[in-house]
Formats: structure tokens, C-alpha cells, sequence
């Protein structure tokens, strides 16, 4: 059966990228910053959590404090899978950063998902944050 004759498929999986960097490595810090991020993730792209495939989530080898994925935990998003992962450690990397990977069931298609870089993390994608402010103003 293709997936497009599907009923019960309302929409497509969809990746929706995002990073925010953290000032300090305590675990409030890295939780707030994340929690943030998710809901802002979920705010631009209208997905709830029941729409939410699975998130992935990484931080640079400098953080410790904590796993960003127990952010999704204290904002209520108990049945969404999560995992949290190790960064590479290159050269000139973004320090103290978390990064998301959240998968969702949504309508939209790929160029209307928007992607959210916050704090220090918008030098990741400049390109997205530009566009974005652009269109808005």
C-alpha cells in the first residue's frame, strides 16, 4: 500500500532542526535554554506532542550538568521518545551548545518548516535566522 493512500496518515514526517547555547554548565542552565528552545521548535511549527515522532538531542563534550532530553520530561512531553548523544569534538566548534532533531507529522512541507537557532547558536545557520527575519519585516 503506498503511504499516500493511507486514511490514517494526516501528514508527513518532517525534521525540524534547532540549537541554542547555554552560558554555564549547570544543569538549570541547559534545561531552561532547552526548554525553551523545544517549545519555541513546536510554537513556529504548530506541532503538538502528540505529532512528535521521536527528538534527538546533542551537546558539545564541554557539557555535563545534565541531559537535555529530561527538558521534554519537565514541560510534560512524557510519551515522546528521546535520546541524547555526544557532539563531535572538532576544531572551531560552536562551544557549550545543545542541539534538537525533533521529528513530527505535520502538513507543512519542508521549505515551510522553520528551523530555530537561538543565543549563540544563530551563527550555526545565519542563513535561516536571515530569511526568517526578512520575511517577517
Amino acid at each position: 500500500m503506498d503511504i499516500m493512500d493511507r486514511k490514517d496518515v494526516d501528514g508527513l514526517i518532517r525534521g525540524i532542526r534547532g540549537a541554542t547555547q547555554v552560558d554555564r554548565d549547570e544543569a538549570h542552565h541547559i534545561l531552561e535554554r532547552t526548554q525553551e528552545l523545544l517549545l519555541e521548535m513546536a510554537r513556529a511549527n504548530d506541532i503538538r506532542p502528540e505529532d512528535m515522532s521521536s527528538i534527538c538531542f546533542t551537546m558539545t563534550p564541554d557539557l555535563h550538568a545534565t541531559f537535555p532530553a529530561e527538558a521534554a520530561r519537565q514541560i510534560g512531553w512524557q510519551y515522546v521518545p528521546v535520546i541524547c548523544m555526544r557532539e563531535l569534538d572538532v576544531p572551531h566548534g560552536l562551544p557549550m551548545t545543545v542541539r534538537i532533531l525533533m521529528q513530527a507529522e505535520t502538513q507543512k512541507s519542508q521549505e515551510e518548516i522553520r528551523h530555530i537557532y537561538q543565543y549563540g547558536a544563530v551563527v550555526l545557520r545565519e542563513d535561516l535566522v536571515k530569511s526568517r527575519e526578512e520575511s517577517q519585516g
